[in-house]
């Protein structure tokens, strides 16, 4: 049996999917989570204050860390790693 052979057929390249984004050091990462919870805290323990005076330390902990906790992993974290990652690929592009 005999093959035809035709001429080479060139399809476009499929678009390489975009390489993720470098993520930062584990120092970095540390840095802005520290950034993220210390003013929460710090705030938390002023607005929590007046409520929770009379309170075991424990419990004031308690109270504090289930509001702070949340709201930097799921809020603030977030919004300053993508701050973060934006401001280091503009560092990295004047280079």
């Amino acid at each position: 049996m005999e093959t035809v052979s035709g001429p080479a057929v060139l399809t476009p390249a499929s678009p390489s999917p975009a390489s993720p984004p470098a993520v930062p050091s584990v120092h970095v990462r540390a840095v802005i989570t520290w950034l993220a919870i210390f003013p929460l805290v710090a705030l938390g323990m002023m607005a929590t204050a007046p409520l929770t005076e009379g309170w075991h330390p424990v419990f004031k902990a308690l109270a504090l860390t289930l509001m702070v906790v949340p709201t930097a992993v799921y809020l603030v974290v977030p919004r300053m790693m993508r701050a973060h990652a934006s401001w280091a690929g503009r560092r990295v592009g004047r280079s």
